[in-house]
């Protein structure tokens, strides 16, 4: 069996990580951030944050001519500091925060799926970092 490539995203969001954790936690944030360009968004997102906990979003295009479901299991919640889940498909994914002061590291780590290109799924994913350390510092 081809071993599972790992994909690295991350960002450096200039705010505490409290708040940081927050937005990235809550689903009245998360259809607010979690699209990769401007022409999508997340109309739906359900978040039960606990070891075996599941949560869901649904991604579509804002014209409406195409859409997926996001979502999965998870295996590890450390408050301000990791979330680790594994996707409806099997891949895990892990997110470390790193809060000091008034900044706070988000780094993603996730197994890369074997449809699209490696690159094009870590531009993917780091388009969508990028727009929640843009969401979670403006708001």
């Amino acid at each position: 069996m081809e071993s599972v490539k790992q994909v690295t995203v991350e960002t450096t969001v200039q705010a505490p990580v409290e708040k940081v954790w927050e937005y990235w936690t809550e689903p009245t944030h998360i259809t607010k951030w979690n699209s990769a360009s401007d022409d999508w968004h997340t109309p739906v997102a359900e978040n039960d944050l606990r070891p075996g906990g599941k949560f869901h979003s649904r991604m579509e295009a804002k014209d409406g001519s195409f859409g997926f479901d996001f979502g999965g299991v998870y295996d590890e919640v450390k408050l301000h500091e990791v979330i680790a889940y594994t996707l409806g498909d099997g891949r895990k994914v892990t997110i470390t925060f790193k809060g000091q002061e008034n900044e706070t590291q988000v780094i993603e780590t996730f197994d890369a799926e074997t449809t699209n290109p490696v690159e094009m799924q870590q531009q993917g994913w780091q388009a969508i970092l990028d727009n929640f350390k843009k969401y979670a510092e403006q708001s």
